[in-house]
């Protein structure tokens, strides 16, 4: 890795971490005259009744809400629904803002979603392009542009998955074999202690596990109403950080991540360098065989 710019990954859910609500209740759900307490307690319901994964149920509801009502459902019809996002206060410029610092500490930050919502809508909102990868559910549409069966459906403990993929450096998802073969940890991508995760509740356990349990930190964002759920995640330990749902400049947020992203390039110069010693007098010996003899 030598000779390398450091990465440092910041991995984000999108629906209450990154924008107000639930990205169907923008436009979708009005678009079938339903509020959105009446679509997601029919997608709910639905999901109990047939025993089936609720995201899946979600994505099929949508579906046949859609069809009830004779309206346009196309992959483009999602991706405009999408410019309808309502983001918090500053993370317009977020991503800006981060990888500038970043370039300042001597490393390349990366964004990436990990998302139950859909890959469509996101895509069109005004921040798609800010995200080397984007992992949410997705349909799989026709010659027509008109959805058939779902292509990928991202449910709380899948997200996971995609976490093992940004440290592998395996983005394509339909690659597992490269995904599961072995790799010594000095050749992944992104080591799990240069990765933050950002998210706002229960769905984001799984993944802020993770982060505690490899090194890496976890962050919970909160309005108002969630302050409580997320004030339980931290006194249980499942969270490094809570801060109000504010990517403004100069936030606790901010801040923090800033400090975050600096302590991770110290970190990484200060191993870099034990490395570079340990070759100088040991030839091929590695930092964890130094003491075995």
């Amino acid at each position: 890795m030598e000779g390398k710019t450091p990465i440092v990954a910041i991995l984000y859910d999108f629906d209450k971490t990154l924008c107000t609500t639930d990205m169907q209740d923008y436009a979708f759900i009005p678009s079938l005259g339903m509020t959105p307490a009446e679509f997601w307690q029919e997608a709910n319901n639905f999901g109990r009744e047939q025993r089936m994964d609720g995201i899946l149920a979600y994505m099929y509801t949508m579906l046949r809400e859609a069809r009830r009502r004779d309206l346009p459902f196309t992959r483009q019809d999602l991706v405009e629904k999408g410019r309808s996002i309502v983001l918090y206060p500053g993370v317009e410029d977020w991503f800006r803002r981060i990888n500038a610092f970043g370039l300042t500490q001597g490393v390349q930050v990366e964004h990436y979603v990990i998302s139950s919502g859909l890959r469509e809508i996101i895509e069109g909102s005004s921040i798609s392009g800010a995200f080397k990868e984007i992992y949410a559910s997705e349909f799989y549409y026709d010659e027509t542009g008109r959805p058939v069966w779902p292509k990928l459906a991202v449910n709380f403990t899948a997200k996971t998955q995609f976490v093992y993929r940004i440290n592998k450096g395996v983005l394509d998802v339909s690659d597992d074999k490269t995904l599961n073969d072995s790799m010594p940890d000095d050749s992944k991508r992104v080591p799990f202690t240069s990765m933050i995760y950002m998210g706002d509740g229960l769905s984001d356990v799984p993944c802020m596990k993770m982060m505690r349990a490899y090194g890496g930190q976890a962050i919970a964002v909160y309005q108002e109403a969630n302050r409580p759920g997320v004030e339980d995640l931290l006194s249980k330990g499942r969270v490094d950080f809570m801060f109000p749902a504010d990517y403004s400049e100069g936030t606790g947020l901010d801040q923090t991540v800033k400090h975050i992203i600096t302590k991770m390039a110290i970190c990484d110069a200060l191993s870099e360098e034990n490395g570079r010693q340990l070759r100088s007098i040991g030839g091929d010996l590695l930092p964890n065989q130094v003491g075995l003899f």
